[in-house]
């Protein structure tokens, strides 16, 4: 602590000053992060739910304060909650931009150091990202070339790539660069990109194709991935493409890890693994291999004495969460769990190696089921009972997921089409009504636990 801080901590009657945690909150597309965030913010503000965060008795306060950065939108919260939360509950809208929101704790110390301290402020920096943003991480220790093979390939091996394939390959990347020519195809594989989001799968990059915001139809934006000709003429379509891949990195993708991802103390990725294995072996392991390459990008361990110097900070605990336990019966959670550890298995021993400290659990960040059962063929099954957008509620058995991860990541590596005698159902549950409680926030799964790996210790 130097000795600005400590002058600024007297001022303010205390000998420690406030604390700032930074957590970092990512996931692909349509994994909960809003949901996530809201019904987080609302569960610590009352805390009645939270039972596994250890350090909630000695709370002596939570407010929300004031945007800390001036440069970024606040995280809209009151509006998301009252989505979820009003007459007629709904989904709140996905993230678009990056935004923040600062939850202050007023902190009652432990011991007779605590008390001669008196309390301690601890503000957590809840930093929210695109998912469609979070994938160009994975694009930066890589050329154009080597993108261009690698996408190209997995084109060929996806009918929503076909259109596009087909126009590359017909494409004659030595030719001098035409620019009405080279838009029709950045336009084209974003709208592969789009088809591909649709059907499910998680490599969809560059993620800036598909929230642009106001960088549509600049240079950095308007490149596709090419076959790479024998001869390379200068100002030919090919390098130009290359040279843009390069900008896209260096101009968008660059900064955005600077600013954003490089300053987290803590960070959770949300994975939406229930919706991969509905969507069949290749979504299972096209998500996998995505949060693989994904993480490399983050800067996880520990910090030592040469980042404290030079100010940089690393992800010293990560947690990967599986969203969405509450579609499946409590039964199943553990395989769920296991799922994730093994889906991510990769991802996860590259942060250990660094001196993370991971973790993987399943939850529901707003519980919006009950628990049922169903009769099926003679026999009775676990099922889960929720409302559907059309106001019906509907008890659905999703299929039983194996409590060995090898029964579907084997097919999934091996490019099976489909899971050979298994059946995963997968139902768009609406949040549900339900009746507030005097001191507690809407209903979940485990988010008391994801806080405690979180920042519990930090408070």
């Amino acid at each position: 602590m130097s000795a600005t801080e400590l002058r600024a901590g007297v001022l303010r009657g205390k000998v420690l000053p406030d604390r700032v945690v930074r957590l970092g909150v990512t996931g692909l597309s349509r994994a909960g992060k809003t949901v996530f965030i809201t019904n987080l913010v609302a569960n610590l503000l009352a805390r009645g739910r939270m039972p596994a965060l250890n350090a909630a008795d000695r709370i002596e306060a939570v407010y929300l304060h004031p945007q800390p950065d001036m440069t970024l939108p606040r995280f809209a919260y009151e509006e998301h909650l009252a989505a979820m939360t009003g007459d007629d509950p709904h989904w709140p809208h996905s993230t678009r931009a990056v935004s923040e929101l600062r939850l202050s704790f007023r902190m009652r110390g432990r011991g007779v150091l605590g008390r001669v301290l008196g309390p301690q402020v601890v503000h957590l920096d809840i930093v929210d990202y695109p998912g469609e943003w979070l994938l160009d991480l994975g694009l930066l220790d890589k050329s154009y070339e080597d993108w261009s093979d690698s996408v190209l390939d997995r084109l060929s091996k996806r009918p929503e790539g076909a259109g596009y394939l087909a126009l590359a390959r017909a494409e004659d990347g030595s030719l001098p660069l035409d620019d009405p020519k080279a838009t029709a195809l950045a336009q084209a594989f974003t709208a592969y990109l789009h088809a591909a989001r649709q059907a499910g799968l998680a490599d969809c990059t560059p993620g800036r194709f598909l929230l642009p915001g106001d960088l549509a139809g600049s240079p950095a934006l308007t490149f596709a991935p090419l076959p790479k000709p024998a001869s390379l003429p200068k100002g030919c379509q090919w390098a130009a493409m290359q040279a843009r891949f390069e900008a896209y990195k260096t101009h968008i993708v660059r900064p955005f890890f600077r600013t954003h991802f490089a300053r987290i103390d803590r960070q959770i990725v949300l994975v939406d693994v229930m919706e991969a294995v509905h969507r069949g072996p290749t979504a299972l392991e096209d998500l996998r291999r995505t949060m693989a390459e994904v993480l490399l990008a983050f800067r996880h361990g520990k910090r030592g004495w040469l980042d404290r110097i030079m100010g940089t900070k690393r992800a010293e605990r990560i947690l990967f969460a599986a969203t969405k336990a509450d579609h499946l019966h409590h039964r199943q959670h553990p395989n769920l769990t296991a799922l994730t550890e093994a889906l991510l298995d990769e991802a996860k021993a590259r942060a250990d190696f660094a001196g993370a400290e991971t973790a993987a659990l399943s939850l529901a960040s707003l519980r919006c089921t009950v628990e049922d059962e169903i009769a099926r063929d003679g026999m009775v099954l676990d099922a889960v009972r929720g409302r559907l957008a059309d106001g019906r509620r509907i008890a659905l058995y999703p299929g039983e997921l194996p409590s060995d991860p090898a029964r579907l990541l084997g097919p999934a590596r091996a490019g099976a089409p489909r899971w050979l005698n298994a059946d995963f159902a997968l139902m768009a549950f609406e949040p549900a009504r339900f009746a507030a409680r005097a001191g507690s926030g809407p209903p979940h799964m485990r988010l008391d636990r994801a806080a405690e790996f979180l920042f519990g210790d930090l408070l």
